[in-house]
C-alpha cells in the first residue's frame, strides 16, 4: 500500500537533467508540505527540497540554483527538476508528504519507495 509513487529516475551524464515526479494517493489530504529527500551510499538521508502550500520552498545548499521543486495540487503531485547534475547527486531519491487519510488522525509522514538517480562523470 504505497501512498506515494516516484518516477523519472535513471542514469544521466554529468551536466544533464532529469525530472522526477511523485504522485501521492488521493486518500492523503490536509497536505501542506511535500518534497524530496535523498540517500547516497553510506550517507544519511538528507533533505533536497520541500514546498509548502503557500509556495514557500526550502532547498539544500548543495542543490540551490540547480534543482527546482514544483507542485500540482490538482493532481496531488510534486516534481523535482534537476539540472546540471553532478556525480555527487547520485542517490536514491524519496518523495515525502505530510498529511492524513482520516480526519480524526494527526498528520503523519508518508514516503515513496524511492527512485534511483545515477550521475556518471
Amino acid at each position: 500500500q504505497v501512498q506515494l509513487v516516484e518516477s523519472g529516475g535513471g542514469l544521466v551524464q554529468a551536466g544533464g537533467s532529469l525530472r522526477l515526479s511523485c504522485a501521492a494517493s488521493k486518500r492523503i489530504f490536509s497536505v501542506n508540505l511535500m518534497g524530496w529527500y535523498r540517500q547516497a551510499p553510506g550517507k544519511q538521508r538528507e533533505l533536497v527540497a520541500t514546498m509548502a502550500n503557500s509556495g514557500s520552498t526550502n532547498y539544500a545548499d548543495s542543490v540551490k540554483g540547480r534543482f527546482t521543486i514544483s507542485r500540482d495540487n490538482g493532481k496531488n503531485t510534486v516534481y523535482l527538476q534537476m539540472n546540471n547534475l553532478k556525480p555527487e547527486d547520485t542517490a536514491v531519491y524519496y518523495c515525502y508528504a505530510n498529511g492524513r487519510t482520516r480526519t480524526w488522525e494527526r498528520l503523519s509522514d508518508y514516503w515513496g519507495q524511492g527512485t534511483q538517480v545515477t550521475v556518471s562523470s
